[in-house]
């Protein structure tokens, strides 16, 4: 019997995610880096983050876990501690992808919807503590995970691989854990992305009629600087957490189905509806850690700008080494 589809499409599917969103991630940050992309300091720690924890993403979920671990099960990543600390620091990686995304989104809710707030929370200072103390947070909550998983066999009397435990999972403490895990990283997430937004967009649906009206007919082919600056705003903002909303969403409407329905336990079945389902949810949110380069790319102009720069820099660095040898031959 052929294997299963679903494993196929994961085998191709991890290493170009991998291939692309690397890459993606560290030219992000290398561009928002340098400063010249318009924005203010404290949306660019925002976004910096964003695209840190998508690093993270990409570098422990889809390459050390999906990609080494799978396809070198014997290697050392499936001693036991260091399988376990792996999928502890999955779990890290993807609660900080998430929450720096809802930080982002309330930032910008909070720089138009709260114009005497904004001065104290929109800045520098403000945006690195709460980056800090949503870090420091996502680390505390997933040692859990350390306790629900044990030793899949013993060989040598040495643990290799990783299993979950069913005695942790049972018990009423995993089940409410569980559950909480869910709700921390995806309901309140979903919730809060979607509030602000709705916020934000009565905002600036408001504004946008009084500043029509006090501008009045005959500024009506001038362009207005500021409503244009919101605009991408807005722009980005949406695209941004509508990317996210949509390709989580499959795999949280899995789990709850799977827990709701109790057919979580597909005992190996590779072909099994729960498993499919689950490993598709899996599939699709991890896209979430690569495209946000290119939404910033399609979105801002000055981002795209610096980004050809960057992409430009090593081959004049290399066109530049190379008149320099010429020239030291010629010397010589």
């Amino acid at each position: 019997m052929g294997q299963p589809t679903i494993l196929l499409i994961k085998e191709i599917y991890y290493p170009i995610l991998a291939v692309v969103g690397v890459p993606a991630n560290v030219m992000t940050i290398v561009t928002l880096i340098r400063g010249n992309c318009g924005l203010s300091k404290c949306i660019c720690i925002h976004i910096v983050s964003m695209a840190t924890g998508d690093l993270l993403v990409m570098i422990i979920n889809v390459m050390m876990f999906q990609i080494f671990s799978y396809h070198f099960p014997h290697s050392f990543l499936s001693h036991t501690p260091v399988c376990k600390f792996i999928l502890y620091l999955t779990g890290v990686s993807l609660d900080l992808a998430v929450w720096f995304t809802v930080s982002f989104t309330f930032d910008r809710f909070i720089i138009i919807c709260s114009q005497t707030f904004k001065t104290k929370y929109c800045t520098e200072r403000t945006a690195a503590l709460v980056i800090t103390m949503v870090s420091i947070l996502t680390f505390i909550k997933n040692i859990p995970i350390l306790l629900a998983l044990e030793p899949q066999q013993i060989i040598n009397k040495l643990w290799w691989g990783c299993r979950v435990n069913l005695a942790f999972v049972s018990s009423p403490f995993g089940t409410v854990y569980i559950w909480f895990y869910s709700i921390w990283r995806v309901w309140l997430p979903f919730t809060l992305i979607v509030l602000f937004n709705s916020l934000t967009v009565r905002r600036v649906l408001v504004a946008s009629r009084v500043r029509r009206r006090l501008r009045g007919h005959s500024s009506e082919n001038q362009s207005d600087s500021e409503m244009e600056n919101r605009r991408n705003s807005i722009i980005l903002l949406f695209t941004i957490s509508g990317s996210f909303i949509l390709l989580w969403l499959t795999e949280n409407v899995s789990f709850v189905t799977t827990r709701v329905m109790n057919i979580n336990n597909y005992r190996g079945d590779r072909t099994a509806p729960a498993y499919i389902a689950t490993e598709t949810g899996a599939v699709i949110k991890l896209l979430n850690s690569c495209i946000n380069t290119f939404i910033y790319a399609a979105t801002q102009r000055k981002f795209r700008e610096e980004l050809k720069k960057v992409l430009k820099y090593p081959w004049i660095l290399i066109e530049g080494l190379i008149k320099n040898e010429a020239k030291t031959s010629v010397a010589w």
